[in-house]
């Protein structure tokens, strides 16, 4: 797969704002004010266009945060994705996600709920996991089906999903039909190869970064634990898995890996690895036809899977309490 010439200024844009802070030691504040805002990226990234935007506040196990309605959307048939932004566990928000999320809204034609998840170093592990969870059991709680359900996330949120599907299961709970993660941090333990090997190449975080980033997180936990580290758990059972990362970033093997991993259980995963994009392109769609590309192949496979899963199953029609 060629880049595009778009991805090499994109690239560079997102270098320029990012690779001076990625020796620093790390302020969770600066992090909280500049990350998922640059002022000029902003023209650049996914436009929400006509998603329905509301503001949840916390209620029972939801811990607070937004939903992005698609225009198409329809309770009796429209999917639901559960997503849980990225941030390195200490930044970002539903508000940073929120063009993201809404483009995802759109694409398929549903709701995306993304909850406000308690933030390190203030919460450590398990605060954000147990969010997470209470997000997953709200939404299950509404009367959405399953079968027309999926969990996403972004780096950071990509394997806090994983982590809270793998509790989900733990404690008998319905799965998804399917998941997907765009770039997931899936090893906090920090034992991939290419943490190294794109220390240099990567636009956004050196190897120091990632490291600095999860003791932030993981405290005194163990950082194996499948819980704080999905890599190291057991994917049996698991829906069909969607992974995209780029081959220039530091989390590259954190997909490579995972993905082993989950067709080592028996797993359905689909992997595309795009060059040349930093990390969670698809933040970019206004102008990168990678981060369009994406997002298209996340429609098709939502859509699909959701589709694959009806036709087997006889879906509730629950009407969802708004």
């Amino acid at each position: 797969m060629a880049a595009s010439w778009q991805s090499f200024w994109i690239e560079r844009l997102v270098r320029a704002r990012m690779r001076p802070h990625a020796l620093r030691p790390i302020d969770p504040q600066w992090v909280r004010t500049n990350m998922g805002r640059p002022r000029v990226a902003r023209r650049l990234m996914a436009r929400a266009t006509g998603a329905r935007f509301a503001l949840l506040p916390p209620q029972g196990s939801w811990v607070g945060g937004e939903r992005l309605q698609s225009t198409m959307f329809s309770a009796a048939v429209s999917p639901t994705v559960l997503y849980l932004h990225g941030g390195g566990y200490i930044g970002c928000s539903p508000e940073t996600h929120r063009s993201l999320a809404g483009a995802l809204a759109q694409r398929i034609g549903g709701e995306v709920y993304v909850p406000a998840y308690r933030l390190a170093p203030e919460h450590r592990f398990p605060d954000a996991l147990d969010d997470a969870l209470g997000a997953y059991r709200h939404v299950l709680d509404l009367g959405v089906a399953p079968d027309q359900m999926v969990v996403a996330g972004d780096s950071a949120g990509g394997g806090l999903a994983l982590s809270m599907l793998l509790a989900a299961r733990d404690r008998g709970w319905p799965l998804p039909a399917a998941v997907v993660t765009y770039s997931p941090w899936t090893d906090l333990a920090a034992t991939g190869a290419s943490l190294e090997e794109n220390s240099d190449r990567c636009a956004m975080f050196a190897a120091i970064t990632i490291r600095r980033a999860a003791a932030f997180y993981v405290g005194d936990a163990d950082p194996r634990s499948p819980y704080v580290s999905p890599l190291y758990g057991d994917f049996r059972g698991f829906p069909p898995m969607l992974v995209h990362a780029s081959t220039d970033e530091v989390l590259r093997d954190d997909s490579v890996r995972l993905v082993e991993r989950a067709r080592a259980a028996g797993v359905p995963v689909e992997l595309r690895m795009w060059p040349r994009v930093p990390h969670v392109w698809q933040f970019f769609s206004a102008v990168l036809p990678e981060a369009r590309e994406s997002l298209a192949d996340t429609q098709r496979f939502v859509l699909d899977h959701l589709a694959a899963r009806s036709a087997r199953v006889d879906v509730p029609s629950t009407p969802r309490p708004r």
